[in-house]
């Protein structure tokens, strides 16, 4: 089954800020050091902490299920 969290946006080093004059949004991987965006999925994703306990839960309430 695949990640369904597995995301950039759900990741600890996705960063996005405003740039420029016209506060351009810029999506930014803080450990790959370029740009992405926030559906990009990378093999060094890492979770953020919300992620997990979110994942965990799922993961009991499929558990549950069976």
């Amino acid at each position: 089954m695949a990640n369904s969290f597995h995301c950039c946006a759900t990741c600890r080093h996705f960063r996005s800020e405003r740039q420029g004059n016209n506060r351009k949004l810029v999506y930014y991987c803080h450990r790959l050091q370029y740009d992405t965006q926030p559906t990009y999925q990378f093999n060094c994703w890492d979770p953020t902490e919300k992620v997990l306990k979110l994942m965990e839960k799922r993961k009991r309430k499929e558990a549950g299920n069976q």
